[in-house]
């Protein structure tokens, strides 16, 4: 069998496909939550599967609610920030045993900091969690609830399967951190 050269290697006989490197780069927008750790676990399998770049954004989002609370309390912004920059270090400091991330910090509309970035670092891929909402709050949600997808420039994978950190390390070839 003669094997004819197309642009992308389908394999040949015997020979396997390699399969193209898809994802280059990826973000994990990351806010510590249950669905913020299913992205995160799920974006961190596709980028030891790609051998991509992995970036984790945490976006502080920006709420009246908190601009009323900096009035009532002055610090309480400071604290919402100490609080997604300690999320942060503590994902990147979890998958440095797997691969290296870089992190980000930004403060702002969610959809819009999360386009921004994967304009400015070229994201191929974005991951994001899913947090269910009613028909209510979708529709009260103003700019907040605004479609990730009209903004980034690149695929959005919105992560939905719940990988447990058992499943998570076996996955990533390594063993379990000792708890306690």
């Amino acid at each position: 069998m003669k094997c004819i050269n197309v642009g992308v290697d389908v394999g040949c006989g015997d020979q396997p496909a390699e399969e193209p490197g898809v994802y280059k780069k990826i973000i994990v927008a990351y806010d510590g939550s249950r669905e913020g750790r299913t992205a995160l676990r799920e974006g961190a399998l596709l980028v030891r599967k790609y051998d991509a770049e992995l970036f984790i954004l945490a976006v502080v989002p920006e709420t009246a609610g908190m601009r009323v609370a900096e009035g009532a309390y002055a610090g309480a912004i400071v604290y919402q920030d100490d609080t997604y920059k300690t999320l942060l270090e503590e994902a990147i400091r979890a998958l440095s045993r797997f691969m290296p991330a870089k992190g980000r910090l930004v403060r702002g509309e969610p959809a819009q900091e999360i386009a921004a970035y994967a304009r400015e670092v070229k994201a191929d891929l974005v991951v994001v969690g899913h947090r269910r909402q009613n028909v209510l709050q979708r529709w009260w949600s103003g700019p907040s609830g605004a479609y990730l997808s009209d903004y980034v420039p690149c695929s959005l994978l919105i992560a939905r399967q719940d990988v447990s950190q058992e499943a998570f390390h076996e996955l990533m070839g390594m063993s379990p951190e000792p708890t306690g």
